[in-house]
Parts: structure tokens; sequence; C-alpha cells
């Protein structure tokens, strides 16, 4: 076999490229739309932790006022009052689309009960809606519950 003869490709093989693109292309595409929506959900879940941790942390200094505790947790995104425009694909003040659960674990005041310090947790909890095709088929639901949970021990005021 000489160099011209293995040059030409048989004429049986012409749109073996297309077809091999029309059969590979779409599972390229869900594996990148796939990282995208997990990339999204850890960037949802960072929000609700954050959120979470900043309820947390005000609760510590007044843990029996759950109201103030709930608008801690769901207004740490807001860029600008006027616009109420926020920097998160998570809307926290939504309240049909994230809950706030607040806890005081032992008593609500500085202090140590049963050998453990008093603290307080908050869950914030979001219903990640899945963007990626067949999943919900899959697992049986559209969405993905998140939580972000932080808990901090208790610092006023003080036990009685």
């Amino acid at each position: 076999m000489n160099l011209k003869q293995a040059d030409k490709k048989p004429t049986t093989e012409k749109g073996q490229s297309l077809i091999e693109l029309a059969i590979s292309l779409p599972v390229i595409l869900l594996i990148l739309l796939g990282t995208v929506d997990f990339g999204m959900a850890l960037f949802s879940y960072a929000i609700l932790r954050d959120a979470a941790q900043e309820g947390a942390l005000y609760g510590s200094f007044n843990p029996t006022n759950e109201e103030a505790i709930e608008n801690r947790a769901r207004n740490i995104l807001l860029r600008s009052e006027e616009d109420n425009i926020f920097s998160s694909p998570v809307d926290l003040r939504n309240t049909s689309a994230v809950s706030v659960e607040i806890e005081a674990i032992g008593a609500a005041c500085q202090g140590v009960t049963r050998g453990a310090a008093n603290s307080i947790r908050v869950n914030v909890i979001y219903q990640y809606p899945i963007i990626m095709p067949f999943t919900g088929s899959i697992i049986g639901s559209d969405t993905i519950r998140l939580t972000g949970s932080a808990t901090n021990v208790i610092l006023q005021p003080p036990c009685p």
C-alpha cells in the first residue's frame, strides 16, 4: 500500500463526523447544564448559610425576639433600599419560598444548663428549583430542599 492509497478515506465514512456530533452534543450539553445547576445550588446554599449565621448572631444577643431574628436573617442581601435589588438568586424576603426556623437550645439566656451552654439555632430553608431537564422525573421532584443552619452560644441576657 503506497502513501496515496492510505490518504484516501472510504466513501462509507462520509457523514460519520456529523453523526458523532449529533449523538455526543446533547450529552455534553446535559453535563454542562448539570454543572451550572449544581453551581447555582451551591451558591444558593452559601447564601442560606450566611443568612442563618446572621440570624444566629443577632439571636445570641436577643434570643427571645424571634421576629427580629427572622428579619435579620431575611435582610442581609439588600443592595439598596430604593430599588430593592438583591445580589442573590434567592429572594430571602419571599416568605412563600424561604422559611426561617428559630430554636433555643436550653434556656433563652446566657449560662449553662445541664452541662451544656445555652444556644440558639437558626435554620433557613429554601426549595431550590432544578433547571436541568429530566432530573425531576428521575428524583421525583422539581425542587431540592436546601437548609442553611447556624448555631451560636447565647451571650445575653444573663440567666436569673
